[in-house]
């Protein structure tokens, strides 16, 4: 009787041992790419419009309105990666990596300052490396290329149907 009980717990030890195979974990999902554009319009002491809008290589356009924009809150549009790959060449063609980091009071691209404007804040990524230039509006010796290119990243994110222009 012992040497039965044996063997049966030997064999119930040995089915329990057994283990099938488990699936392989599945392997991690790869980051998600950063933005390859962004902009962001900050606070007036008027009604300016208070938002960011972030622009990736596959053409997803996130949008989130925080203050007089027609749009309030996060939204959301898709345009052909094409266009995001041509305004990453516009950008590079007109200089932006160029241009200084800051356009802000104090700093020496500024020039002359008027109080009250709202900074518009743009990022770029080229070849790996982002560039951020923060744009005080105030600041008279800002390159007008650079308010052109602002325009031109608000006209490719189609800013205009969320922020009510």
């Amino acid at each position: 009787m012992m040497v039965r009980a044996l063997v049966l717990a030997a064999v119930v030890l040995a089915a329990c041992s057994r283990r099938e195979a488990e699936p392989a974990a599945a392997p991690a999902a790869a980051p998600a790419a950063g933005p390859a554009v962004t902009l962001e319009r900050t606070p007036c002491f008027g009604t300016c419009p208070v938002y960011t809008v972030a622009i990736s290589r596959s053409g997803e356009v996130t949008f989130d309105g925080k203050r007089h924009v027609a749009q309030a809150g996060q939204a959301t549009a898709k345009i052909p990666p094409e266009r995001v790959d041509s305004l990453l060449a516009e950008l590079a063609a007109a200089g932006y990596f160029e241009l200084a980091d800051a356009y802000v009071m104090d700093a020496p691209a500024c020039g002359m300052y008027a109080t009250d404007l709202p900074t518009v804040i743009t990022s770029a990524v080229r070849d790996g490396e982002t560039k951020t230039i923060r744009h005080d509006r105030g600041c008279s010796a800002a390159p007008p290329e650079l308010s052109q290119l602002e325009q031109r990243i608000e006209e490719v994110a189609g800013t205009g149907k969320w922020v009510g222009k």
